[in-house]
């Protein structure tokens, strides 16, 4: 792609540290090197924000994204105008905030669908907080594929080259147990094949994670890995796919660490959201597959104890910009 690409970020819950992660992450000038960043959120909220770090410079409504700029020292805003910023106080939850939040993810999801820029990062929300203000889908990635009907979606975590697609993420424990099904597993581990193909990977090679403890024990502790995980690894086998599994999650992770998978599938939210975090987590993100627009998106919450402090650690947020960068630049994933 010979022009920078438009890459859209929404600030997040503005009661949070989104605001502060995303003005510290458009201090690095090779962000504006390597695309056009905007901010969909509340202009108020980030020149609180760069006031709250010391940085120099201001943010700037544009009010179409023909007009975005894209000069380092100046963050432009696509402010709905949908937030008193005033009424907000950090650390606080706010289903002000929650709405606002939710309406400016589907504003970046509606200029990403109809193709008018090249992604979407994503600050952090507050799950509480879009429940609160009546919003059924309190996640990013349920929010998109409502918005776009998309039939099979996954969220992939990434550190370095630690890569997890989850077969569930918001669902409790018990009801993500009952996800887990051979047609559930073979979709998941599909799609993640096609999407790594997509990246420059001639044949991705997924593990696929056990449920139960030493992948069952031969039945002694469960029948989900000989009943239908295995089933589902068979069939993507047969299928043309490098699947292997299911291998105990006490030693999946390590051997994808070790180089001996390109991806894992992660059985539940905790199985996969661990093992990512304890290898590096600063710097990881998370990327959504099947969705018919690039999102990446910080690894982390609102951390509404830390909020309006200018304390946030804003690595994650950086690490989303650029893969959201490499991938609408090159369609290629970071290795």
């Amino acid at each position: 792609m010979s022009e920078r690409p438009l890459v859209a970020i929404t600030m997040g819950d503005a009661a949070g540290i989104g605001a502060e992660v995303t003005a510290k992450a458009l201090q690095d000038e090779w962000v504006y090197e390597k695309c056009r960043p905007f901010v969909v959120g509340s202009v108020a909220a980030m020149n609180s924000a760069l006031e709250l770090i010391g940085a120099p410079g201001s943010a700037r409504i544009v009010h179409d994204i023909g007009n975005v700029d894209g000069s380092h020292g100046s963050i432009d805003v696509l402010d709905l105008e949908n937030l008193d910023f005033g009424q907000i106080s950090y650390g606080e939850l706010s289903p002000i905030a929650g709405r606002a939040s939710v309406e400016w993810i589907l504003r970046a999801g509606e200029l990403a669908a109809s193709g008018q820029i090249a992604a979407i990062s994503t600050a952090p929300i507050n799950k509480e907080a879009c429940d609160l203000a009546g919003f059924e889908d309190v996640g990013h990635m349920e929010i998109f594929q409502s918005q776009t009907k998309a039939p099979n979606v996954a969220t992939m975590l990434m550190a370095g080259t630690l890569r997890v697609v989850h077969l569930t993420t918001h669902r409790s424990l018990r009801v993500a147990c009952d996800y887990v099904t051979r047609d559930n597993v073979l979709s998941k581990i599909a799609l993640t094949d096609e999407c790594f193909r997509a990246w420059g990977f001639d044949s991705p090679r997924i593990g696929v994670a056990a449920l139960n403890p030493h992948a069952s024990d031969g039945g002694l502790l469960g029948d989900e890995e000989a009943e239908q995980i295995a089933p589902a690894v068979s069939d993507a086998f047969e299928a043309g796919i490098d699947a292997t599994g299911p291998v105990p999650a006490d030693t999946v992770f390590n051997q994808a660490i070790d180089g001996k998978f390109d991806a894992v599938i992660a059985m539940y939210h905790d199985q996969g959201h661990i093992p990512i975090k304890v290898h590096d987590w600063a710097k990881s993100v998370s990327v959504n597959l099947g969705l018919p627009f690039i999102r990446t998106s910080v690894d982390h919450g609102t951390a509404f104890d830390i909020a309006g402090k200018g304390i946030a650690d804003a690595e994650s947020m950086l690490e989303s910009i650029r893969t959201a960068v490499s991938l609408a630049s090159d369609s290629v994933l970071p290795r």
